[in-house]
């Protein structure tokens, strides 16, 4: 009777392997960043991170995840924590500018900068979905505020909330292009004086 034979155990840390992969997507984006780009930062042969993860795709799908879990989870905290919407987007806009200038990791929202210049239409409408997922979650809050009495009743919700998200969007791409934490703060500061 044939003895079956079990694979070679895994040679290298996962949650090191995936936060490598994290830092390779968040610089490069999803199109540019190749097979050889994720081994080579993971450490990893290829072999090894298709029989890990997948194909890129699947990586990609779980580098998303966890940074949702980890750098991007600020979003949903200050939702779910502040008393009011106004509270809640001041906040997420303040620790904005503190992620998106991090110097631990590369600059904006990877989320954002990773979809740049993609061309992979399931990584796009993935990506996509996931920013107007957030968009659906600030406006929800944003009606709460309202039926509370914390904001006028012909506050227009989905426009506000639109409002919050470009400049979150904006913030991500300035830090990309350079601009200090002390100047995201200033924008944050200003863009909330729009607040109704």
């Amino acid at each position: 009777m044939a003895t079956k034979q079990r694979g070679r155990p895994r040679s290298f840390d996962r949650e090191a392997a995936l936060e490598q992969a994290t830092m390779a997507f968040w610089e490069h984006g999803y199109e540019a960043t190749s097979i050889a780009d994720l081994t080579r930062a993971m450490g990893i042969g290829a072999p090894s991170l298709y029989a890990a993860f997948g194909d890129k795709k699947a990586l990609f799908d779980e580098v998303v995840q966890g940074y949702g879990q980890t750098y991007g989870a600020f979003t949903g905290t200050a939702v779910d924590e502040e008393p009011t919407a106004r509270a809640a987007f001041a906040r997420v806009l303040h620790e904005a500018a503190a992620v998106f200038t991090d110097p631990g990791h590369p600059p904006g929202c990877m989320v954002i900068s990773a979809a740049t210049n993609c061309t992979s239409p399931e990584v796009e409408q993935d990506l996509r979905a996931m920013r107007n997922t957030n968009i659906g979650r600030f406006e929800a809050a944003i009606r709460a505020d309202v039926d509370r009495g914390e904001l006028p009743l012909d506050t227009d919700c989905g426009t506000l909330a639109r409002y919050v998200a470009a400049v979150f969007q904006g913030m991500s791409q300035q830090a990309r292009d350079g601009a200090a934490r002390e100047e995201l703060e200033r924008v944050a500061t200003m863009a909330m004086l729009a607040w109704p």
